[in-house]
């Protein structure tokens, strides 16, 4: 016969009672600030779902049933992305749990602490090719930061507690819990673990930096001529927003972000260089060609942003600086390698700035950032206008001006790019899959955040492709009445993949055309239960956004665009980020940048530089 279920305030911290594991992992859960669930049941977690009848109904937890897996994972990580708490999703075993490995993976390769509840078949069938079995521990080994399986209830407070302290601290990632079925059945005296109460031999993330190496590199920024911070994820994870800004405000420093780092700097400073790489600014990424210091901070030297490695940031130094010290060096090696918490490690170094009470050198960078200026007003990003369509770009400045303090999600794909390039966001206020670039991420996503943050506006932007991965999650929208606008960038194609054919691969679009099986969007949200709405023209665009914005629930907006339109400027694979197309002739790096030749050794590009790099003969 089933312990009825109490609360959590009526079990105190070394309290024994007798309780199941399904009970152990509520409470566990709830001990750990969790207010919000995104999960799917099935056979084996039945055990946990009916535990979890009893907390729902006292108001303690609320659920959130998602129409898909996949689609929790994504709400699960969201939540996570925009409040900087750990998310948490169920799933059953067998295809319940693999259907969650896509957005563990995505998790994973962006550094979103999640906490993710598979259920598993019973003990004694564990290996027997039982009913839904799969060996999901395995699966997910290579995607997961850590993983248990619960072979005994009384190791649950204890697992979960870990789990959260995992996910949570040093560089945060997604850790599974696998429980059987009958280990969510099984009475024993229970004992609460506390957060915080848990030790973990051998796990101590490097949190501080080292003295010495904040040092060198403080000397590094005071002699730099051209000094550039190329900021990423682990800014926006570590909460290193306000210590940047004055980093880069003292020492008059340009500040470039990756995808994963949008809004850790104020976007619409004179110093905001937007994003680099692939798709990046020109300005952003001529400067990276040019500085003569990279500080790296909490980034990773991705392939999308370098582009062809030996040449990125060929003439700098670098400082890099990281809490994972497996991302130090991996890619390129720094001369000043500092390891520990990006914001920590900021605050040791501006306090190491204001012990030595020696200010910058007046006018250090006032030549770097001229030039940089004049990159900005010749290469600006450019919003087209067509007599017979939208442009993809004019609908998200609309959506700019009109909702600019939103949290914005999006898909992945040429609308991806647009938006990370016109948008300007706050810190955690960008919300997109960077390295795994998960199609259909954007939909749940949004839903994570508003759930997260129900008094905020949440605006998804997607693709007419990706949208269709996970729209079945407007069920979820409608039944929980998540007020989410969800806005279709629709051009017809898979976009990226349509532009990469016209410009690697002859102008064969093979399987990227969308246009025949696409359903009429509006009809398909009312099917759904959520107000549908299409914009086709340029007279109509303001108002109608207008419209939705104000809009009490769920919209779902489908917006054709031109068919056409590619995302520009684009960095091809091999080339450096200076050689970009789609700018005019004139973009070209010799003639973006005033060349100057060494009279002694011959060697070009030393441009605004005194000393010749090559020799170190006087220009």
């Amino acid at each position: 016969m089933r312990t009825q279920s109490i609360s959590r305030k009526e079990v105190p911290q070394q309290t024994i009672s007798r309780q199941t594991g399904a009970f152990a992992l509520m409470d566990s859960l709830k001990r750990h600030g969790v207010e919000h669930i995104f999960g799917y049941p099935g056979g084996a977690i039945l055990p946990i779902y009916d535990e979890l009848y009893q907390w729902e109904a006292t108001g303690e937890i609320k659920h959130i049933l998602v129409r898909h897996e996949q689609g929790g994972a994504h709400a699960a990580d969201a939540y996570s992305r925009a409040t900087g708490k750990v998310g948490v999703c169920f799933g059953t075993s067998g295809p319940g749990a693999t259907n969650l490995v896509t957005g563990i993976a995505t998790a994973h390769m962006d550094s979103i602490g999640m906490v993710i509840i598979t259920g598993q078949v019973p003990r004694g069938a564990i290996g027997s090719d039982a009913f839904q079995e799969t060996d999901i521990y395995g699966i997910t080994l290579p995607i997961v930061k850590h993983s248990y399986v619960v072979r005994d209830p009384r190791d649950m407070a204890r697992i979960v507690a870990e789990a959260f302290h995992i996910a949570s601290t040093g560089r945060p990632g997604p850790v599974l819990i696998d429980i059987p079925k009958d280990v969510g059945l099984e009475e024993f005296d229970y004992i609460p673990v506390e957060p915080g109460t848990v030790k973990l031999t051998g796990y101590r993330p490097t949190v501080k930096g080292n003295p010495r190496q904040i040092s060198q590199a403080l000397t590094l920024i005071r002699r730099a001529q051209r000094p550039l911070l190329y900021v990423g994820g682990g800014a926006i994870a570590s909460g290193a927003h306000a210590e940047l800004g004055k980093l880069a405000e003292i020492f008059q420093i340009p500040v470039t972000t990756t995808l994963m780092g949008k809004g850790c700097f104020e976007e619409n400073h004179f110093l905001a260089l937007g994003m680099l790489g692939m798709h990046g600014t020109a300005y952003a990424n001529f400067a990276v060609s040019e500085c003569d210091l990279l500080i790296a901070v909490g980034a990773r030297f991705d392939d999308r942003v370098t582009g062809k490695l030996d040449e990125f940031a060929a003439r700098a130094q670098v400082i890099h600086i990281d809490i994972d010290p497996a991302e130090v060096g991996k890619n390129r090696a720094p001369e000043v390698p500092i390891v520990g918490d990006v914001r920590q490690v900021l605050i040791d170094l501006l306090r190491r700035y204001e012990e030595l009470g020696i200010p910058p050198e007046p006018n250090q960078t006032q030549a770097w950032l001229a030039r940089i200026n004049q990159w900005r007003e010749d290469y600006p990003l450019q919003v087209p206008e067509y007599a017979d369509s939208l442009s993809p770009q004019e609908v998200i400045v609309e959506l700019a001006n009109q909702a600019p303090n939103a949290y914005y999600t999006t898909d992945v794909g040429q609308h991806q790019m647009w938006s990370a390039q016109f948008l300007k966001n706050g810190p955690r206020r960008w919300i997109s899959s960077a390295g795994l670039g998960t199609m259909g991420f954007g939909l749940p996503a949004a839903m994570g955040v508003k759930v997260a943050l129900p008094d905020e506006q949440v605006i998804c932007i997607a693709g007419d492709s990706s949208i269709q991965m996970n729209i079945q999650e407007l069920a979820t929208l409608a039944q929980f009445k998540i007020n989410v606008k969800t806005v279709i960038i629709n051009n017809g194609w898979q976009g990226m993949v349509r532009q990469w054919q016209e410009a690697f691969y002859g102008e064969r679009y093979s399987s990227s055309n969308m246009e025949v099986g696409m359903p009429d969007f509006v009809k398909l949200a009312q099917a759904y239960g959520v107000k549908g709405m299409r914009i086709e023209s340029r007279e109509e665009l303001k108002g109608a956004i207008a419209e939705i914005l104000a809009h009490e629930g769920p919209v779902l907006v489908d917006i054709p665009v031109n068919r056409n339109e590619n995302c520009y400027p684009m960095v091809a694979p091999g080339k450096s980020n200076a050689q970009m197309l789609g700018l005019p002739e004139r973009n070209k790096l010799e003639k973006a940048i005033e060349l100057v030749y060494c009279s002694h050794c011959g060697a070009k590009n030393i441009a605004s530089n005194n000393f010749c790099p090559e020799c170190g003969t006087k220009v």
